[in-house]
């Protein structure tokens, strides 16, 4: 169930900011490279710390 959410939350917020960036300010591609590292560290390091957070939330 979390695996979903994060993977939920990621794709929300890379379709939020390529928006953004589009219509704003292509600042915002920061913010999609910013999601993309953590995706990209996260697969290596094992830690991901939206899952931690919402280990936290939900008392899993």
């Amino acid at each position: 169930m979390i695996e979903r959410i994060i993977r939920a939350v990621a794709g929300s917020f890379i379709l939020l900011s390529l928006t953004m960036a589009h219509f704003h300010s292509p600042n915002w591609y920061y913010f999609t490279a910013f999601v993309g590292l953590n995706l990209f560290q996260s697969s290596i390091t094992k830690f991901c710390p939206l899952e931690w957070g919402l280990k936290k939330m939900i008392k899993v």
